[in-house]
């Protein structure tokens, strides 16, 4: 069988650009593509040449936040330097949390406005 990856994860999220601005700080991805979604909503495709995450909010936006592991535990994304990570983080009024160091990687948990989970590790 051939050799499989993932292309993208689609989370639906209350304000995509402030979600965007977010991920693009902590990680340097840039935006692929923004526009028009399903339902009257709206999308921006952020991450590499060969993968992103897309950021999707109906015209009705999600309100609220969703119980841990409902519907997703983490989303996990590697970075080079956790400790700028952390600060780019906090600058946008986030809170890290459960920092850890184990083999293979420290790392490091946060929420973001949605209740989102993203976990942030460093194998440097």
């Amino acid at each position: 069988m051939a050799a499989a990856r993932l292309e993208h994860v689609n989370i639906r999220v209350s304000d995509p650009d402030r979600t965007a601005r977010l991920l693009a700080d902590i990680t340097g991805w840039q935006e692929r593509w923004r526009g028009p979604a399903i339902d009257d909503g709206r999308t921006i495709h952020l991450g590499a040449e060969f993968d992103y995450i897309a950021l999707y909010t109906p015209r009705e936006p999600v309100t609220g936040t969703f119980p841990k592991g409902a519907p997703l535990q983490h989303v996990g994304i590697v970075v080079d330097d956790l400790d700028a990570a952390e600060r780019m983080v906090e600058r946008h009024g986030l809170t890290p949390f459960n920092h850890a160091d184990y083999a293979p990687g420290r790392r490091f948990y946060f929420y973001d406005w949605d209740g989102i989970e993203f976990e942030l590790v460093s194998y440097a």
